[in-house]
């Protein structure tokens, strides 16, 4: 049962804490306290009532600000009353294992979401991500302040679920500068902390959080709070067409306006153009300056764009750093010289970061209506075609889609790499990639290694190519978290996606991947389809 899993890793990681303290000379009341803190929210949370009970009750007892060190004479006393507890069995809550899916019937829309999830504790963060992945919502998970502001600049989740004690700043410090851009963009905001003194909530709330719950957690009520505070955001987004950080229209306006266009062409056969814009490197933008930077950018390059085009036109911004204008009664090649015009005017921008300055280009692909009975998908594929065909000819430019472009596109190579040391699970994961074929891409490229030293020490890695690495979490003479360590220090990752395989029995491992550099994790043992669904969606929001 799930959540007798968890138990099991809970006690397996106090015991192995405490045996660890009893070896060192001393330890310090702050990471004391921080044990405490965490243990009190994820017992509770899977139902260990008594632990949980006791942890808030410890805690008095020390604080995460003092310098004190205690010796295992001192702290003895306190935590080792933990392990008979343990012994003797919890106190469960019998109906923690049903939520999961009495919830689950409520759910209908729930794969459209992705929340961001901000707390260092593993074992309640896997346990989250599990319970809110079996309601199909995405999870992203950061172990970090540094990694969760780094996913939210990055992907724009649809809800964030922030601590308030995180190892390397206050979840306050990381609501204040998340929080004025999350308002804007219309994503909730909601804090989950054993600390949660009236004056706390008081200053969470005037900051603009949505709500503050208390750990541990009650599953059955956590679930339908996240599925209400989702239709509350879905009925905010009907009410607004434009975005606020550009002032371009969204994609709810994207979508009215491509259907409109294509009922008009069908009445009186009036052409129009849809052009896709990319911004080029606008990760490394981010990560080099910085997100206010980033936004800067987005900001003028819309300003640039609107002062480029005629009233008729319409700009919008699809997502992210990837825009589209639609230009009607025009058709590809003059839409293309519009296009151009702006490229050239936008690689002339400089932006400056204290005393450097740097340019930004973007790239582009259009497509011009020519049947009556085209889908708006189909247009917006032809158009995606184009720019991705664009970004792999050397990018800062523009490419109008054409049949031939479509069956001769260019030599785009998508490598799948899986790093296992099982053969059986190569050789599934090795036959379901053989026959995946992502839009886009003229190639996928799929290998295997048994070892980590022999994937390292093999010709693996073209600059001109991306890559998905599945790498395994426990293998012979090097282990998988090694393995990351050396691709994120030797290569750019910028064109490589990182997924750890792992059966979660190593604890540590999921912590040291993550905050090493791996994209996501995945449970063995895992379901195809929903790896494959898994990575197809990382791939393009990492690689394109």
């Amino acid at each position: 049962m799930t959540t007798q899993k968890y138990k099991t890793l809970i006690e397996q990681r106090t015991r192995q804490t405490l045996r660890e303290w009893s070896e060192l000379p001393a330890v310090e009341e702050k990471d004391i306290y921080r044990f405490l803190h965490n243990l009190k929210g994820t017992a509770g949370t899977v139902g260990l009532t008594e632990v949980a009970a006791l942890a808030e009750s410890t805690m008095f007892f020390f604080t995460d600000t003092s310098d004190k060190s205690w010796t295992v004479e001192e702290w003895g006393g306190y935590l080792y009353p933990f392990l008979p507890i343990f012994n003797e069995g919890a106190t469960t809550n019998p109906k923690l294992a049903d939520s999961q899916q009495k919830n689950s019937d409520n759910l209908t829309d729930s794969q459209k979401y992705e929340i961001l999830l901000i707390d260092d504790d593993v074992n309640l963060v896997a346990f989250f991500k599990e319970s809110l992945e079996k309601q199909s919502y995405y999870v992203s998970i950061a172990l970090s302040a540094e990694r969760g502001l780094k996913i939210f600049y990055e992907s724009k989740p649809d809800l964030i679920l922030l601590d308030i004690l995180l190892p390397d700043q206050s979840g306050m410090e990381v609501l204040n500068q998340i929080v004025g851009k999350a308002n804007k963009e219309r994503i909730p905001i909601i804090m989950i902390s054993s600390e949660y003194s009236k004056a706390l909530q008081m200053q969470a709330y005037s900051l603009g959080v949505m709500d503050f719950i208390k750990k541990p957690v009650d599953m059955d009520l956590f679930l339908i709070l996240i599925q209400n505070r989702f239709k509350l955001k879905t009925e905010w987004q009907k009410s607004i067409i434009v975005d606020e950080l550009t002032g371009a229209f969204n994609r709810k306006h994207f979508n009215q306006t491509l259907k409109q266009l294509i009922a008009d062409f069908k009445r009186t056969e009036r052409t129009f153009s849809l052009a896709m814009i990319d911004l080029d490197y606008f990760k490394k933008i981010n990560d080099t300056y910085g997100h206010l930077i980033g936004d800067e950018v987005l900001q003028i390059f819309a300003e640039i764009v609107q002062g480029s085009i005629r009233i008729e036109d319409t700009f919008c911004r699809y997502g992210g750093e990837e825009f589209a204008l639609f230009l009607p009664n025009t058709d590809a090649s003059s839409a293309k010289l519009v296009i151009e015009r702006i490229q050239e005017r936008f690689s002339l921008q400089e932006f400056q970061v204290k005393h450097e300055t740097f340019h930004v280009t973007f790239s582009s692909g259009i497509t011009e209506i020519i049947k009556s009975d085209v889908e708006a998908d189909k247009l917006v594929e032809e158009a995606d075609q184009a720019l991705y065909i664009a970004k792999f000819a050397g990018r800062n430019q523009t490419i109008v889609y054409t049949d031939q472009l479509s069956a001769n596109r260019l030599d785009s190579i998508l490598n799948v790499i899986i790093v296992d040391d099982d053969a059986l699970i190569r050789r599934i994961v090795t036959t379901q990639f053989s026959t995946w074929k992502p839009s886009n891409i003229a190639k996928v490229q799929i290998s295997s290694y048994a070892n980590g030293l022999d994937f390292l020490q093999s010709d693996w890695y073209s600059a001109n190519e991306k890559y998905i690495i599945m790498l395994d979490g426990v293998m012979p003479d090097l282990d998988g978290v090694e393995v990351l360590e050396r691709i994120r220090n030797d290569y750019p990752a910028v064109n490589i996606l990182v997924i750890m395989l792992t059966g979660r029995t190593n604890q540590s491992d999921i912590v040291h991947a993550l905050q090493t550099g791996a994209d996501d994790y995945v449970i063995k043992p895992f379901h195809m389809k929903e790896l494959l669904l898994r990575i197809e969606r990382l791939a393009f929001r990492f690689l394109f």
